[in-house]
């Protein structure tokens, strides 16, 4: 049976080296919980805004997104509490942060242990507790979010973590929030779950990211690429290399979370999250190199066609152009991202892979086809 408890966390077994990037690159929050500026932001801290403290559930919260976007809840001055199965820490010292910082925010953090797709349990927990928010950042099904709902009559804010992959295909980009979707999306899941959530008339509001970045990735996104310049390997992309694509960093990511909060402009709105620049896949390889400091790494361009990679992906990314415009949460919600491409991939290098941290080992088998075959 689950319970409402403060998580006491036992410190990280991994060493906590020195940055070369100041504040959240090292990782100290800064907080504007005053009601006037600070004289000075430094690039990449995670800011915050004074607001009335709310008590909020994050569904998910453990891994990356949640990472983030929990420090700047609780910095805030929000009650926030994790949903989750329990499987995994509920923090984790992050590199280069403070054991003082660390601890001062494990001590304030919540856990509520459960299993979302047991609704019944979600039903009876949360209408226990009462939330005022709930920021949904692992949902993927509708049917996940009707208990929730139910649960939780009052609720002033439903925060949904989308994805711009629910946009159909098309000629014509980037993709705006208004553009055609795709129902048979593999995201389809997700537009069904942002219908509901109009349906039920509740108090919604829907990020779209595209591709994400940043420390702590779970997905082999930089970290494909840094893994084969370390070893000094050509990097195989598939066709012409020309495909366009788009990058958001994490912690922009979760200031645009920040931004929606409370937000009357938000309500019932979508919002497409990432960079503001593009970049094809050749220049993603390059901005990687510069990033870790490695030398302009060898290219080698193959046609996917010819090869049977089998249920093994030979590159981590779509094989089209796919990007979005992020005029609109820049115009309504004030936002804008902070992290350039190489700056933000920078940054991703120095508090993760170039520590000696991963999530995936290196598998250079279908690199080793392609390079086989040319």
């Amino acid at each position: 049976m689950a319970s409402l408890v403060a998580v006491q966390h036992k410190q990280p077994s991994f060493a906590v080296l020195p940055s070369s990037h100041s504040d959240f690159n090292g990782a100290k929050l800064i907080s504007s919980l005053q009601f006037k500026r600070k004289p000075c932001q430094p690039k990449g801290a995670l800011h915050v805004t004074a607001s009335s403290a709310k008590k909020i559930l994050i569904m998910g919260g453990t891994r990356f997104i949640g990472v983030f976007l929990s420090r700047l809840l609780v910095k805030e001055g929000h009650q926030v509490t994790l949903f989750t199965r329990g499987k995994a820490p509920i923090s984790q010292q992050l590199p280069g942060e403070s054991d003082q910082d660390y601890a001062d925010f494990s001590s304030k953090l919540l856990h509520l242990k459960g299993d979302r797709m047991d609704f019944d349990f979600v039903k009876t927990s949360l209408s226990a507790e009462g939330f005022d928010v709930v920021y949904d950042i692992n949902g993927r099904e509708a049917v996940e979010v009707e208990p929730i709902l139910d649960a939780l009559p009052n609720l002033e804010q439903y925060i949904y973590c989308s994805s711009a992959g629910v946009y159909l295909k098309t000629d014509y980009l980037p993709h705006f929030e208004a553009d055609a979707v795709d129902p048979k999306s593999r995201h389809k899941g997700k537009l069904e779950t942002e219908s509901l959530l109009e349906s039920r008339g509740v108090n919604w509001t829907s990020v779209r990211p595209v591709y994400i970045y940043g420390p702590l990735n779970y997905n082999p996104v930089e970290e494909w690429f840094f893994h084969r310049l370390k070893a000094g390997r050509p990097i195989p992309i598939p066709n012409s290399g020309l495909q366009i694509t788009q990058l958001g960093h994490v912690k922009d990511l979760a200031t645009a979370f920040i931004k929606v909060l409370g937000n009357e402009k938000a309500s019932k709105q979508v919002f497409n999250i990432s960079g503001e620049k593009y970049v094809t896949f050749d220049g993603l390889a390059k901005a990687c190199a510069k990033a870790g400091g490695f030398p302009e790494p060898e290219i080698v361009h193959y046609n996917p066609k010819e090869f049977d990679f089998g249920k093994k992906k030979a590159f981590p990314f779509r094989d089209q152009h796919f990007f979005a415009s992020v005029e609109k949460a820049k115009a309504v919600l004030g936002w804008k991202p902070e992290f350039g491409l190489v700056e933000g991939l920078t940054d991703s290098y120095n508090l993760d892979f170039g520590r000696g941290t991963f999530r995936k080992e290196a598998d250079f088998s279908t690199d080793d086809l392609i390079l086989g075959k040319n």
